[in-house]
């Protein structure tokens, strides 16, 4: 392991591990461990951090994509508008309601979906669009919005990489019909196992989401219609309720890292994430750009720094999906930062000595002369 990993979900559980463990205890100690008093505590403070009514906690954020979207009532063989440079969880999530994803290429600056696609893209069978919030950046909510709802389709947010992140000053998760978070441990909220929410200012939409994630029941062993078992655990709700009210403070720390990376580099050798006006980034990856990553990356590794890639194919060329959807050729903005992108170090649990050091790497390696 780089003496700098990439990600330590473990360094965030040992900065509150006294409050974790009690919380773990106290939930042990209850007696009460599927769908108690610490998922619906969670539920209702993680709307309200959100400001919208309901919250769905559930087993995991693949499931919180495909349970929103059938609660907003898509159904197999409806086109679902999204990208393909997200996590294929997202596509896996439509794909698994037996619905149709069409990909639709990027803005260059936001890095999420471009709202100029979705008309260009629509078709009778089109009912939904699913706006990914990637790398904790917001999507162009308002226009996406506006585009949407003339067109007369259905808006699921993907937040899986944006707790927190603000448009205008309104929390991401809180502008569509629904939208779906992950709670996977290297999250910005993230648990020590898998989980996953669906919030919604619908009422219709969380009590239909609320049945489906166990079994469709109305009531015990009654199922109204098919549903399936996906609720979040009470262990890391419990989890989830400590860290909760840290977050805010967490991403405020992710931004004066990602200022201080910036900062240590040269354009046009690395380009750091364009800040967008109007939006607060959550920085749940800080992807720099350089034409010759490669190089960059393999610098990094002899100075103990880890890095990644998110992600180094588009989901459209991988071989699960190669030739299967609308949208796949006309990618330009998609395929071109696909080649390019690396990602740092970014959690709040980085040491003031470890940032100094990949500042200096940064500027190091801006400084020696690579092409």
């Amino acid at each position: 392991m780089p003496a700098i990993p990439f990600a330590n979900p473990k360094a965030q559980y040992l900065s509150r591990k006294r409050e974790i463990d009690a919380a773990i205890v106290r939930t042990l100690e209850s007696g009460r461990y599927i769908l108690g008093t610490e998922v619906e505590s969670f539920e209702n403070e993680f709307s309200t951090f959100l400001g919208v009514r309901c919250c769905i906690g559930v087993g995991n954020g693949t499931d919180a994509l495909a349970l929103a979207l059938k609660g907003v009532g898509i159904t197999p063989g409806h086109e679902v508008i999204t990208v393909a440079n997200s996590a294929v969880a997202t596509v896996a999530a439509i794909e698994q309601i037996g619905a149709i994803p069409v990909f639709a290429d990027i803005d260059e600056q936001t890095r999420c979906l471009d709202p100029q696609e979705i008309e260009r893209l629509m078709t009778s069978r089109t009912k939904a669009i699913v706006p990914v919030h990637l790398f904790g950046q917001p999507a162009p909510m308002e226009e996406i919005t506006r585009i949407s709802r003339n067109l007369g389709l259905k808006i699921v947010e993907d937040c899986a990489q944006a707790h927190g992140a603000e448009i205008q000053g309104k929390r991401v998760g809180s502008f569509g019909d629904a939208a779906a978070f992950s709670f996977y441990p290297t999250k910005n909220l993230g648990a020590l196992g898998d989980g996953g929410a669906v919030v919604t200012n619908i009422i219709e939409v969380a009590e239909a989401v609320k049945r489906l994630r166990e079994y469709g029941w109305t009531e015990r062993y009654v199922s109204s219609r098919p549903g399936v078992n996906s609720r979040l655990d009470e262990i890391q709700a419990a989890i989830l309720r400590v860290k909760l009210p840290f977050i805010d403070a967490d991403n405020a720390r992710r931004r004066d890292i990602a200022q201080r990376y910036e900062g240590a580099m040269r354009a046009p050798k690395i380009t750091a994430p364009p800040r967008i006006p109007g939006t607060v980034s959550v920085m749940h990856l800080f992807v720099a750009k350089s034409e010759n990553r490669k190089d960059l990356s393999a610098y990094l590794e002899k100075q103990g720094i880890g890095t990644a890639v998110h992600y180094p194919m588009p989901i459209h060329q991988q071989p699960a999906y190669v030739n299967r959807f609308r949208g796949r050729d006309r990618l330009p903005c998609t395929e071109s930062l696909a080649e390019k992108i690396l990602s740092l170090p970014m959690y709040p649990e980085l040491t003031e000595i470890q940032v100094n050091s990949i500042c200096a790497a940064l500027k190091n390696w801006c400084e020696e002369g690579r092409d």
